[in-house]
């Protein structure tokens, strides 16, 4: 048993409050974690407002760094001192997790937002009030320590700050996966991003890795566009000021675009983004959630075009990961530039920053222990 602090939300809409929660032993097939940063990621915000049903009271947080600390009797690829980031968990046993597609994982739900180990079970245990879920992605990573299984514990260089590393685990690996891989994008085409939020920026950074010939961003944030240039958009579209979005993607693109992806959620760009497909031309989307009213009428993708839901950008984040680190190290991802640090007790100071769109990607800093 371990004694550790975590934030937990009790009902929808609620503030994080800081409990002293323990932790169990980890079983043969887990890992220990000490948490040295995590990200904040709109999943998280969507279970907290209920928009994603999990189940609560709850620790949230699926985007940990930290250093190894103890691992079960079978996890032999880390050791303690490691250093890691913890990505999505998966079952590790169906067809899409044995086909190189464990973000498909028929267990999804289970293995990420059932608030339990896959048997039903919980690592967690805290005085006062029971039902507390976690396992949250498979860690729970918004508390000191995280009880993460091995298939979602991925080591990583140790001379790369970990602070900045917890986003390689879903947001950047999300939004450059949807270009990577499961867009697979190829050099010389036309790419349109409607959202340039942290997925977004990390879709743009991904799209120039491609050698895309044209890549549009779409945002109403007339600052965060001007972020997007400097990542590696072309183009960019205020559509706080141009309403026609598809209009003015086809002036740039007569023919239309041939790679759409929508980041944001919000309904209104289905429609837009599929009237901007060219023929045979793809529609991707890694955002909506479970209250979206999105509705498309199958007859606008008669002409050979498609349209796909992402998740993780279908990534297999034990290669993906070091991947994108291998990108930061050469310049050409640069993903810090997207963060703003808090310490963990501001948590709900760091989401309130974000719902307000003044900063992109907060990461939440852990006190080091004391020695």
């Amino acid at each position: 048993m371990k004694q550790v602090r975590a934030a937990v939300i009790e009902r929808a809409n609620d503030p994080f409050v800081i409990h002293d929660i323990t932790l169990e032993a980890p079983r043969p097939d887990e890992v220990i974690v000490r948490m040295v940063a995590t990200g904040i990621c709109a999943t998280d915000a969507h279970v907290r407002q209920q928009l994603i049903m999990a189940p609560l009271p709850a620790i949230l947080g699926h985007e940990g760094a930290g250093v190894v600390e103890r691992v079960g009797s079978t996890v032999s690829h880390v050791k303690p001192g490691d250093h890691v980031v913890l990505s999505y968990h998966a079952c590790g046993q169906c067809k899409p997790c044995l086909s190189s597609h464990a973000a498909y994982c028929e267990k999804v739900w289970e293995a990420n937002f059932a608030g339990a180990r896959l048997d039903g079970s919980t690592g967690v245990r805290r005085e006062g009030p029971d039902g507390l879920h976690a396992h949250f992605f498979g860690q729970s990573s918004f508390a000191t320590y995280a009880l993460a299984h091995q298939r979602n514990t991925i080591k990583v260089p140790s001379d790369i700050p970990l602070e900045i590393l917890g986003p390689l685990g879903c947001g950047m690996q999300t939004g450059a996966g949807a270009i990577l891989k499961a867009l697979k994008v190829p050099v010389g085409a036309t790419v349109a991003v409607f959202g340039v939020g942290a997925v977004g920026l990390a879709t743009i950074m991904a799209a120039r890795i491609a050698d895309a010939m044209t890549v549009i961003a779409i945002d109403v944030n007339a600052g965060r566009l001007e972020l997007a240039r400097e990542l590696g958009a072309t183009h960019v579209i205020n559509a706080a000021s141009d309403k026609n979005i598809a209009a003015a993607i086809r002036q740039i693109e007569p023919r239309g675009i041939e790679f759409v992806l929508e980041t944001s959620g919000r309904a209104s760009n289905l429609d837009a983004g599929i009237a901007a497909l060219a023929p045979m031309g793809h529609f991707g989307f890694v955002a909506f959630n479970d209250r979206s009213e999105a509705v498309v009428d199958a007859a606008r993708l008669s002409v050979g075009q498609t349209l796909q839901g992402i998740i993780q950008g279908d990534a297999v984040s034990a290669l993906m990961i070091p991947e994108l680190i291998g990108l930061y190290r050469r310049g050409r991802f640069p993903f810090d530039r997207l963060i703003t640090f808090y310490d963990f007790a501001d948590i709900n100071r760091a989401f309130e920053d974000v719902a307000a769109g003044r900063v992109i990607k907060a990461v939440l800093r852990f006190e080091p222990p004391a020695v």
